[in-house]
């Protein structure tokens, strides 16, 4: 397609990685990002908050940027356990990953505490990438659309650009089960995502990048990411080590 946004491929480690064997991997992604083979794709990592600062000087001045996982909505204040968006700024942090659906259902999170945490987010500078998907249940009832669409209505707020927003579609169903949507059912619903983009932030809707995430691996990923409105992927278990996680990035070479 034409005008395409540039795609990203970014790695959700979520609760895995302990400094010495993260740090080995994290090497070898630089190595093969330093390569012939160059990828036209932005990269990213999202690690515990505990690997961020390790990280940070590892990657500094390579092609490798850094996330987060979650922020809480406000600044500072007495919420033990939490990391707040300008926090996680002055961590090195380009991105936070915002309403994955393990927030959603583990911790309750609502679709207006996403919406607030993503202007935290902006706030702080960073670039959000916000998650929606339906669940197995939703799916076989008809009703994918439906959700994916009420999950976009009440998590984003007013305002969003393409340079601060990033939409990830992942079905539930598919995460960390091995199983995937078929290519007709992910082009379904990230052209219904487009749609709503545009009419609700026009122009920066039509740019603002939309990842697949869900069971993303080396083997399905030049497929999936072929998809027209599929700007990159929101990848899980195969990021967790530099040869899988290569094996996808490499498909955008």
């Amino acid at each position: 397609m034409a005008n395409t946004p540039k795609p990203l491929i970014a790695g959700n480690w979520k609760m895995n990685g302990l400094t010495k064997p993260a740090t080995r991997e994290v090497k070898a992604l630089m190595r093969h990002l330093t390569g012939r083979q160059q990828p036209s794709c932005d990269v990213l990592i999202c690690p515990p908050a505990t690997l961020l600062a390790p990280l940070r000087a590892l990657v500094k001045g390579s092609r490798i940027l850094l996330g987060g996982q979650d922020c809480h909505k406000g600044e500072s204040g007495a919420h033990t356990g939490d990391i707040s968006a300008p926090m996680l700024s002055d961590a090195g942090c380009r991105y936070v990953i915002l309403g994955h659906s393990e927030r959603r259902a583990d911790h309750a999170e609502s679709s207006q505490l996403v919406a607030a945490k993503v202007q935290a987010a902006h706030a702080a500078g960073l670039i959000a990438i916000v998650c929606v998907g339906e669940t197995a249940r939703e799916r076989k009832a008809g009703k994918a659309l439906d959700i994916v669409g009420d999950q976009l209505r009440r998590s984003l707020p007013k305002g969003c650009t393409a340079a601060d927003t990033v939409i990830a579609y992942e079905p539930v169903w598919a995460i960390g089960t091995g199983l995937t949507p078929t290519t007709r059912d992910v082009a379904e619903v990230h052209a219904y995502i487009r749609n709503r983009m545009k009419r609700r932030f026009s122009t920066e809707g039509t740019a603002m990048r939309i990842l697949y995430g869900g069971s993303v691996k080396p083997g399905n990923a030049a497929e999936l990411l072929a998809i027209d409105h599929v700007n990159g992927a929101l990848v899980g278990g195969a990021s967790l080590t530099a040869k899988d996680f290569w094996g996808i990035i490499r498909t955008q070479a």
